[in-house]
């Protein structure tokens, strides 16, 4: 296994820092990455808040620079509003919408990471089965897989759950856009997101030259409040769902949403305080919620699949408040604080 090239701490270190000196360490790594492709770059655009300062910064240095935004069909009204106001953009879609990918592999629920071992499992993969067990292939009970043996009620439902939505949806049109153009991606992940964001910068810094798929992180060691920071310092247009950002008990937050990911994802879903990603839907954008919410059957194989009257997601709900109590997904009411997507 290749050694990191950082420690934990010296990620606690630089997230530490001052915004601006965030900001000059970002646009050196910036300035590597184009020099490096010659220019044949491009900024992973999708409209929400941490995009639009990465694109900020970037065209402070190149104001030519692409930006790439793939059109999934599951943001918000207001983030493809926005995107169309901005200059260069370049649209990619899916060969497959979202609700064929449900109907193909299955609902994007828990985490990759679970949703991917599920899946596995029920295709027959014996390392998969015994992870649900807490079990590794040789049949040992470890630390690292007991954590699985909550999920096993779930592996054994009748809800079809896969990882797929995002390589199929985002990434394969990402990467045939690469594959035609030459150009490499800069994104404006950041490590404090989830373990793997954080183990891939421990491992390869901001700048994955070696990697197999070469990509840009130039903003990993910011924060939510750097984000937020530099948006209101520099007076940077953004799209309109997340309305004002705000000051409380000495943070900042935005008085709309605060996430603005895939609109019917379930993944994390589980951990949200209320108002959850999908209370906030139904307060601000009804329709949605109906269409998420609303339809589904069992097929011929006894597996619950979408319908065209919806995604069939309250069904999927209430199996999940079945097995792991009511309130683990929560979906009807919501409290009066921001909606958290």
């Amino acid at each position: 296994m290749r050694e990191n090239k950082y420690t934990p701490e010296d990620l606690k270190t630089m997230q530490s820092w001052s915004l601006e000196r965030k900001i000059q360490v970002t646009q050196t790594r910036l300035i590597e990455w184009y020099q490096k492709f010659g220019g044949k770059v491009y900024v992973s655009f999708s409209g929400g808040k941490d995009s639009t300062v990465l694109l900020h910064i970037a065209r402070q240095l190149y104001p030519d620079i692409e930006a790439v935004f793939v059109d999934t069909g599951l943001e918000y009204p207001e983030i493809r509003d926005f995107v169309k106001t901005v200059d260069n953009v370049t649209w990619l879609r899916p060969e497959m919408n979202f609700k064929k990918v449900i109907e193909t592999y299955g609902y994007p629920l828990i985490s990759k990471d679970v949703a991917k071992q599920i899946s596995a499992a029920r295709q027959g993969a014996k390392n998969a089965i015994l992870a649900f067990d807490g079990k590794d292939v040789a049949g040992n009970e470890t630390e690292y897989r007991k954590r699985y043996k909550k999920w096993k009620p779930l592996y054994q439902s009748d809800i079809p759950i896969s990882e797929k939505c995002c390589e199929i949806m985002k990434k394969k049109p990402a990467k045939k856009y690469e594959k035609e153009t030459g150009r490499k991606p800069i994104l404006a992940t950041m490590a404090e997101e989830s373990i793997l964001r954080k183990n891939t910068w421990l491992q390869n810094g901001c700048n994955a030259f070696d990697s197999t798929r070469p990509i840009s992180q130039p903003m990993s060691f910011w924060t939510e409040q750097d984000v937020l920071e530099y948006l209101r310092r520099y007076k940077v247009p953004y799209a309109s769902v997340y309305g004002d950002i705000v000051e409380e008990n000495g943070k900042l937050k935005t008085a709309g949403c605060n996430r603005t990911g895939c609109v019917f994802c379930g993944f994390g879903a589980h951990l949200e305080k209320e108002p959850t990603r999908f209370q906030g839907l139904k307060e601000t954008h009804p329709k949605l919620y109906n269409y998420c919410l609303n339809g589904g059957k069992y097929d011929d194989e006894g597996l619950w699949k979408p319908t065209k009257d919806g995604l069939g997601m309250r069904h999927v709900f209430d199996e999940l408040n079945r097995l792991y109590g009511d309130g683990f997904i929560k979906y009807e009411q919501g409290g009066e604080e921001q909606c958290v997507i």
